[in-house]
């Protein structure tokens, strides 16, 4: 039977330490960085094919010793030396420091735009939107393929007012999540104690298209939200039909009166 690489006696490789410890000491620029000889491992070099004998395959096998690197606890050195076979001279092919089972590694590298947070965001910095961004699509179709169309740009800017792309549905429904489950949404504390939602309010300033029914914007100096997005059912003391019963002046009426007769539309 044929004898495979990792069968091989090396017995000259293995007892190569000094060698290996003086190679890693080099690399590491500091024999107090290199500690305690681990063992020695042989490595596998491939079969021989009719284009390599196998006595040009060698003897390869390498050294592991512990590494005592600030900041490195768990790395171990791995010199790996080699040699032909029959021969006595040994060579050192690298010198590499590598991780153990226990050592500690730097999380996996993750793309800037998976990184950024909402807030991170701060003066003179840039973020640009991607191709692929699910958040928008062109504003006259739904394909962005359709987008390099020159033609195409020009129905854009009329029916998007200006803008050759507009959020999706994906987006706008991100979008409204993010709002109502915020400090303006119907589960927040405010809400809960307002005399009525803002839908019911005079100063509910409903968004424009598909989002209409759903948030608005609070005009009301006073309130809280003023200036910020409010979703539909939020609500707070100042709303416009709140009003203070005579009897008890603490007490606040919590059922809304408004005319549904008449209305602006915004």
């Amino acid at each position: 039977m044929t004898e495979s690489p990792a069968d091989v006696p090396v017995d000259v490789l293995a007892a190569a330490v000094d060698l290996a410890r003086a190679a890693a000491v080099e690399t590491a620029g500091d024999p107090a960085l290199v500690g305690d000889h681990l063992g020695a491992t042989p490595e596998p070099v491939g079969p021989a094919t009719d284009e390599v004998r196998p006595e040009a395959l060698g003897e390869v096998l390498t050294h592991t010793f512990a590494s005592t690197v600030p900041g490195y606890v768990g790395w171990h050195w791995a010199v790996t030396v080699a040699r032909i076979p029959g021969e006595d001279q040994v060579t050192v092919d690298e010198v590499v420091l590598l991780p153990g089972d226990s050592a500690l590694l730097a999380p996996a590298w993750v793309p800037w735009q998976e990184r950024l947070r909402p807030g991170d965001l701060s003066v003179g910095d840039v973020l640009p939107s991607t191709e692929d961004d699910s958040r928008l699509v062109p504003a006259y179709l739904a394909d962005d393929d359709s987008a390099e169309d020159p033609e195409g740009r020009v129905v854009a800017e009329e029916l998007g007012l200006g803008r050759e792309r507009v959020m999706s549905a994906e987006g706008r429904s991100d979008a409204v999540g993010r709002w109502a489950t915020g400090e303006f949404g119907p589960s927040s504390p405010m809400a809960r104690q307002a005399p009525g939602p803002c839908a019911t309010c005079g100063f509910y300033l409903p968004l424009a298209g598909s989002l209409r029914r759903l948030v608005g914007a609070c005009g009301n100096a006073y309130a809280p939200a003023d200036g910020r997005v409010v979703a539909a059912d939020y609500g707070c003391g100042a709303h416009s039909q709140a009003t203070l019963v005579a009897d008890e002046a603490t007490e606040v009426v919590r059922t809304a009166r408004y005319d549904t007769g008449t209305y602006d539309v915004l």
